[in-house]
């Protein structure tokens, strides 16, 4: 915890008073260094938060004081094919994340806060609820109603695809390592749950359970732990979603796999903010409340990233301010 000075926001900015942020699995390897560029001597932290406008730069008129808002994770990606120039995210490198009383951000990269979420609720939006978001309903392969998705585990990407997908229609199977959680995964009301450590090979399990068809698309978290068998899971000619790599990223991929079924991988990293600004009218259509395992206030960050670090968490962890 340290005290820095004040900033007063500049041309194009917005001073925003932080009231929450959340925290994703990239933000416990920026705590160790292990992602992308080295950060900044004194980096401020976390890449997702919301809060309230307490003052505009020069420039701005899209924004006023009072107004709710929430960061994208891309600020600078505001619709359309993403593009190099749109990689710099706050929390990482140079540019300063949310972890703190008050933040300066670019006016563009600032959503509206849905009407009835809370701060804590809005700050778990801009990084998983956006990511499930695109894997399942923008890109080359976009689910539709009576279709069918598997999701890997309980963390915020996982738990907020199911939660879409079911607001959509579209049939849900999770994996998960408990019978807790596998019971809250059902009072959410996924369709089918495959504990994986029971059956490590939970793909045979899928195709057991949809007639030996497969899902229609696979939203892959795990990386190295999980992509073998969600080439297996998924049927003839369907897609996976590769969005992280909590089970390690260095791994050998047989293309034989996806050429002779078929299949489209893609790459999700997150979305514009008019994805942000299209997922949140789902959101709030469907009555959608983000989960949440656990708020923690802001002197405890360290033990909010060692509770994301175990694992043991369900849906999202949030560090009030």
């Amino acid at each position: 915890m340290v005290d820095l000075p004040g900033h007063s926001p500049g041309p194009g900015q917005v001073l925003v008073r932080v009231h929450a942020a959340s925290l994703n699995y990239r933000d416990l390897l920026i705590a160790r260094n292990l992602y992308g560029p080295t950060p900044k001597e004194n980096l401020i932290p976390v890449s997702d938060g919301a809060g309230e406008v307490i003052g505009v730069g020069a420039g701005v008129s899209s924004w006023k004081p009072g107004d709710r808002v929430v960061g994208a994770f891309r600020p600078n990606w505001r619709a359309g094919p993403i593009l190099p120039e749109y990689g710099q995210t706050p929390g990482a490198g140079e540019f300063d994340g949310w972890l703190a009383e008050q933040v300066v951000y670019p006016a563009p990269g600032l959503v509206a806060i849905p009407e009835d979420l809370s701060f804590e609720e809005a700050a778990t939006l801009p990084c998983a609820a956006v990511t499930a978001w695109v894997s399942l309903f923008a890109g080359s392969r976009p689910l539709k109603g009576g279709e069918s998705v598997l999701v890997q585990g309980t963390g915020g990407v996982s738990v907020f695809s199911a939660q879409l997908a079911l607001s959509a229609g579209i049939r849900v199977t999770a994996t998960t390592s408990s019978p807790v959680k596998a019971a809250r995964l059902q009072d959410l009301g996924v369709d089918e749950v495959i504990d994986y450590r029971a059956t490590p090979t939970w793909a045979g399990e899928v195709l057991r359970r949809t007639g030996g068809t497969g899902v229609d698309k696979v939203i892959d978290v795990g990386g190295a732990g999980t992509f073998e068998e969600s080439l297996l899971a998924v049927r003839y000619g369907g897609s996976i979603n590769v969005i992280g790599f909590l089970g390690g990223s260095e791994f050998a991929v047989n293309p034989m796999r996806i050429l002779s079924r078929v299949l489209t991988v893609e790459g999700v990293s997150v979305g514009s903010r008019l994805h942000f600004e299209e997922m949140t009218r789902l959101i709030t259509r469907g009555r959608i409340r983000p989960v949440i395992h656990e708020i923690f206030p802001l002197e405890r960050a360290s033990d909010a990233l060692s509770m994301l670090e175990s694992q043991k968490h369900f849906g999202k962890i949030v560090i009030a301010i």
